[in-house]
């Protein structure tokens, strides 16, 4: 389930962007000085100062196959006996010396060296993790935020408005290629995929989906969905001037009162089918009218879709469902969406295929930042004129036949049953946060993984197989690499923990060499020098009638790329939760977020006793305090005897 294993970055995208806003500065982009240019990296003017860097941005690289084998033995060790790693260390060695890894290994330093393939990776990646993938991207694709929320803001037609107002700078930002590129302390990051932010869609296409960017200048409208109805509505007027924050508000009143209190054929249910059967579907629908097409392409073309939903979700559990699933209907899951709630409550949900969150989280920080630091431009007040001159809302409608019919209703029966068999548990833990990781030197999402391997053990008695995303955007086309969480340090202190006769001296110095150990993969990943995607590669590189290698073949291979743990650090200010679901059967998606003073879990499962790894997961937590608090006394109390001991 290769698609499955690229989540979101680990990191807080709280942009200079953002920061120069919220102190009233100015959003125009200015050329970059001399300073601001990295050493190693071109200025390309004429590519747009979002692009700037594009071109000299580096390629991914391939490591060497003896670091890849070395860090591979390393990470399965923990999760085979004894007996079982004699045999994968064996299948590994006679890889690492066979001619067939070295031919492998040329072909792939051959494909990087292609000058017209920008990534060895990119193409292959996109397409077995995302566009060749045909379950459903409802559940298993798609991602979520949930707004912080804005006790200002209570009428859904308002806040539906603010946001959209506080996205448009954002899209002319970044269609005019004007936005700032993100760097990494100092390093500027692949700024590619932000084209598919606004005015893209997905598409279903047997075997392998594909993509579609539309004009922005010729399509300058967003789509509401209310009661599983589509409306258009321009975002100028007809003197071509933006809406205001007014008018658009206007604008969705009048979506909210078209779409009445009866529901529409849920024509967006489609979207949250098996690919294969959402492609036929499709063809049936444009099959049967010629209107079905213009509809679907103004959907498709749109900025973005805003979602209207008639629900006033309260719980974090209830608006984590929400913007996760929705109902199935009242949705088109090809497509970015704004969510909006009838009690003003409001979030995200993520396309994934073209991109992964970073984009989709500055996007959001931005609105949601320029929003509560008053500095979006709304324009004029609303009065009893506005809106009159703007034309209605236009409904997109469509002509069904009993087939396309047939196919809405298996949409949502299927939609009905795959969600059902789903949990979703949030665990917003208050006990601390990274203050206190910080006060212990120790890195605060180090420190959140390791609570994870330790209510793991506490529920099944071993490490959990664990899968944590690192972004590799540093590269040219770079997406993500795994971080392999769970390792021999980790396993070591979990078992100390669960042990009544260990110190707590000892318990936290295991603590910190699992720590250590986790900083290390991790940069390793952030540099493309991780396991997998190198194993995924020369994979790809075989030809038809070459045998695998043996090492593919080792139930070592499969059983630890079955992420039981499938984990991804997300952290805003300005989002009261996230997550997406499990990739495997039997696991979890475990998003979080680490703040100063909580620490959230939005924990996903086909009911595997979700509950009951929050549980642990809290537990786990307080211990883990807890031990250090004692062991850092213990210390103290030792330094404060040898020190009077030496005045004797």
């Amino acid at each position: 389930m290769l698609r499955l294993s690229n989540k979101l970055v680990s990191r807080s995208l709280c942009s200079p962007l953002i920061h120069q806003m919220a102190k009233g500065r100015t959003m125009k982009s200015s050329a970059p000085r001399k300073s601001d240019v990295p050493e190693g990296y071109a200025v390309d003017p004429s590519a747009g100062n979002m692009l700037r860097f594009q071109a000299s941005l580096p390629r991914l690289p391939v490591p060497t196959l003896s670091s890849t084998v070395h860090k591979y033995l390393e990470t399965v060790r923990p999760h085979l006996t004894d007996t079982e790693y004699a045999t994968t260390q064996s299948n590994a060695n006679d890889f690492l010396k066979s001619p067939m890894a070295a031919e492998l290994q040329k072909r792939l330093e051959g494909r990087t060296a292609d000058p017209s393939i920008k990534n060895w990776l990119a193409d292959w990646w996109n397409d077995a993790a995302y566009m060749g993938y045909r379950d459903p991207v409802v559940v298993y694709v798609s991602y979520f935020y949930v707004h912080l929320d804005d006790m200002r803001i209570r009428s859904p037609a308002r806040r539906a408005a603010s946001l959209l107002k506080a996205m448009l700078p954002f899209r002319e930002l970044t269609e005019s290629k004007q936005l700032e590129p993100e760097k990494v302390r100092g390093i500027p990051l692949c700024m590619d995929s932000y084209k598919w932010l606004f005015h893209s869609s997905r598409y279903p296409v047997k075997p392998s989906d594909t993509a579609r960017k539309f004009d922005p200048k010729t399509n300058n409208h967003v789509v509401f969905v209310r009661k599983n109805k589509f409306y258009e509505v321009s975002l100028v007027s007809p003197k071509g001037d933006e809406l205001s924050a007014a008018e658009l508000e206007v604008q969705v009143e009048r979506v909210i009162q078209l779409a009445g209190n009866d529901k529409g054929v849920p024509i967006g249910a489609l979207t949250s089918e098996n690919r294969d059967i959402w492609a036929d579907a499709r063809e049936a629908v444009l099959a049967a009218s010629p209107l079905n097409a213009k509809s679907l392409e103004r959907i498709e073309s749109s900025a973005i879709i805003v979602c209207l939903d008639d629900t006033k979700p309260v719980t974090r559990e209830d608006i984590s469902w929400a913007c996760w699933v929705g109902d199935g209907r009242n949705r088109f899951y090809d497509k970015h969406q704004l969510l909006v709630f009838d009690n003003g409550r409001s979030g995200f949900l993520g396309e994934h295929s073209c991109m992964d969150g970073t984009p989709t989280l500055r996007l959001n920080e931005f609105i949601l930042a320029s929003l509560a630091a008053n500095k979006v431009d709304l324009g004029a007040p609303r009065s009893g004129s506005t809106g009159a001159d703007l034309p209605q809302p236009q409904e997109l409608k469509f002509e069904l036949d009993n087939q396309t019919k047939a196919y809405v209703n298996d949409a949502c029966q299927h939609f009905d049953e795959l969600v059902g068999k789903h949990d979703m548990v949030v665990l917003h833990y208050e006990g601390y946060g990274k203050d206190l990781m910080k006060k212990y030197k120790a890195s605060p999402d180090a420190w959140a993984q390791l609570v994870k391997q330790l209510a793991f053990h506490k529920m099944f008695n071993r490490p959990g197989v664990t899968y944590e995303s690192c972004q590799t955007r540093k590269y040219q086309h770079g997406r993500t690499e795994v971080i392999r969480s769970a390792s021999s340090e980790t396993k070591a202190w979990a078992e100390a923990m669960l042990n009544p006769e260990e110190t707590d001296e000892h318990r936290a110095l295991l603590f910190r060499r699992a720590v250590s150990r986790h900083l290390q993969y991790a940069a390793w990943a952030a540099d493309g020098q991780g396991v997998d995607r190198h194993l995924f590669g020369l994979k790809k590189m075989l030809r038809e009638g070459e045998a695998t290698p043996a090492i593919y073949g080792d139930p070592a291979f499969s059983k630890t790329n079955h992420w039981e743990l499938s984990t991804s650090q997300l952290s805003s200010k300005f989002l009261d939760g996230w997550g997406y679901g499990e990739v495997v059967t039997d696991g979890y998606g475990l998003s979080y977020s680490i703040d100063d003073h909580y620490i959230r879990w939005t924990i996903t499962s086909l009911k595997q006793d979700t509950p009951v790894l929050k549980h642990y997961l809290a537990e786990a937590a307080t211990e883990t305090r807890q031990m250090m608090e004692r062991a850092a006394a213990a210390e103290k109390s030792a330094k404060e005897a040898g020190e009077a001991k030496g005045k004797l």
